[in-house]
């Protein structure tokens, strides 16, 4: 059994092949994934997919790049992330990359998020990219710890890892790992405790070797465990295990079955 901790199965490339998304899925057994929201504006389609599958659960957030949408404060998260579907915060954090002046609103938007997940109770998505700094500070700041959750699509060095995981966050692994130039994240995923492991696709982004170039989906989060359980020299079976105990464990709001 595999689950992908983290994809974007609303998003129209995806969307319109639902049917034979969730068919690939069960074909390579990954019986569960976390279809997370990026803006307010999109979240009821986010959310009427997680109600159309059973192994589809959503979050309620809005992404760091995402400029000109509705901004959210704490207590509409908190309302909307009621919905027994809703298992986590986010995806925030911040993004440096692309917005490079390091606007305050995208530090502000965070801490609302933070601010959420600790009040309703249930873990953040943390997206972070040119601002591992400021991102871990904020999270001290604001007592992410309190709330846990996942430094999801992990692409910082291993210090960043380690701060991270003394917050007690999860890092997830997206197919990055499997190009053959990441060679400091393939350390990266050799060195997280396993039971503080997570993968994912970032669907529709990202899709790992051997199809790389294409459209991402869920079904191939099996190549993300497959380069993790190679680097780490442990039965793929241990692998697609832990990381699926550790989705449960994070994300209890999540059902097995």
């Amino acid at each position: 059994m595999y689950v992908d901790s983290h994809c974007h199965l609303d998003f129209p490339e995806l969307l319109e092949r639902e049917d034979a998304i969730v068919a690939t899925m069960a074909a390579n057994r990954v019986t569960h994934a976390l279809c997370a929201c990026v803006k307010l504006e999109e979240f009821p389609r986010v959310l009427a997919l997680a109600e159309r599958h059973p192994g589809l659960w959503a979050s309620v957030g809005v992404h760091p790049d995402n400029a000109e949408v509705e901004e959210p404060d704490e207590a509409r998260l908190v309302a909307l992330a009621a919905h027994p579907k809703v298992v986590a915060i986010g995806e925030t954090g911040l993004d440096y990359y692309w917005q490079k002046d390091a606007p305050e609103w995208q530090r502000q938007r965070f801490r609302t998020h933070i601010r959420a997940a600790r009040a309703c109770g249930k873990p953040l998505i943390v997206h972070t990219r040119a601002a591992s700094e400021d991102t871990l500070r904020l999270m001290r700041e604001e007592g992410a710890a309190e709330a846990g959750g996942v430094m999801h699509c992990f692409t910082e060095s291993r210090e960043v890892a380690e701060a991270a995981l003394e917050l007690g966050f999860y890092i997830s692994f997206s197919g990055i790992v499997t190009f053959k130039n990441a060679v400091d994240l393939k350390a990266v995923a050799q060195y997280v405790p396993l039971d503080r492991l997570l993968i994912e696709t970032d669907s529709p982004y990202l899709a790992p070797v051997p199809h790389r170039g294409r459209t991402n989906e869920p079904g191939w989060v099996v190549h993300v465990a497959e380069e993790i359980a190679r680097l780490r020299g442990e039965p793929l079976e241990r692998i697609a295990e832990a990381t699926s105990d550790n989705f449960f464990r994070l994300f209890r709001h999540a059902q097995r079955d």
